[in-house]
């Protein structure tokens, strides 16, 4: 989307642009106190945090970043989008603006890369939000990724997309999350999707994607780790974070039984209140 973001856009008055090799992130910070970093999902944004960004800056130093070629952040390296480089880009990123995260909120794949990026940035504690921390099983495991990687190699694919999105397909596709929101968090995901570099960017994350490596070293991971899933979650199966909290040494499960994927969005104030307690 392109820099910089409008007076309506969520958060605007604390947007930045930072040019951290090899990208120009959007960054949106606000609050002191203790330092947290929120990393959204794939196909959104720092918008996702419209609700609990305000919560949580009350109290503490809150960051969030559009992930590189999503949202506001400009992407200087596409092949730079699977897992392991898109947590040291953010982990640079960190440094290059002496950002200490005590504290580490992953929503979706931004779980995946908050995991990531603790044995380096050493937080202590990461807060997963219906992580996703495994690939598609079954049929879907062997077709999801091909059709990502196709998608992905095919130019026009990206714009037809967001020429053709309407607010029905964004409702389609929220409701297939096993979400509900407002129509003002609907409409926002809307002019993302209607950004052909923004989907084209979420199309090359999905096909770089390799969650192998990281959830073999789960059982190494020693941050203690909190996960939060949602029963109605029909994106990221609960039963995930429940697998990854059994594995790792000090991770704790909290399981809510009228959310979905986007319970972030659906209730703010309980996840703002679940990130802040002890």
């Amino acid at each position: 989307m392109r820099w910089p973001p409008p007076s309506d856009w969520p958060m605007s008055a604390h947007s930045r642009q930072v040019f951290c090799r090899p990208h120009r992130w959007h960054v949106q910070e606000a609050g002191k106190g203790e330092t947290i970093l929120l990393i959204h999902g794939a196909g959104g944004a720092a918008q996702s945090w419209r609700g609990i960004f305000p919560l949580l800056s009350a109290s503490h130093h809150v960051i969030a970043v559009d992930l590189p070629g999503q949202g506001f952040s400009q992407s200087g390296a596409q092949q730079r989008f699977g897992l392991p480089a898109m947590a040291a880009d953010l982990l640079a990123l960190c440094q290059s603006q002496g950002w200490q995260p005590a504290h580490i909120v992953g929503h979706s794949a931004g779980a995946a890369i908050a995991l990531e990026m603790s044995e380096r940035l050493r937080p202590d504690r990461i807060t997963g939000i219906n992580a996703a921390l495994s690939n598609f099983k079954g049929v879907a495991g062997f077709l999801f990724p091909l059709l990502a990687k196709a998608l992905a190699m095919t130019p026009l694919t990206a714009s037809v997309f967001s020429n053709t999105a309407s607010p029905d397909t964004v409702h389609r596709l929220i409701k297939g999350t096993g979400s509900t929101i407002d129509a003002e968090g609907e409409a926002l995901y809307l002019r993302l999707i209607r950004d052909s570099g923004h989907v084209d960017a979420t199309l090359s994350m999905m096909a770089q994607w390799d969650l192998a490596p990281l959830v073999a070293a789960l059982p190494d991971i020693v941050t203690p780790t909190h996960f939060i899933t949602g029963a109605f979650d029909k994106t990221v199966p609960p039963r995930t974070s429940a697998e990854a909290a059994a594995q790792m040494p000090h991770a704790r499960l909290t399981a809510l039984d009228t959310l979905g994927h986007l319970a972030h969005e659906e209730d703010p104030a309980l996840i703002a209140d679940l990130i802040t307690r002890p």
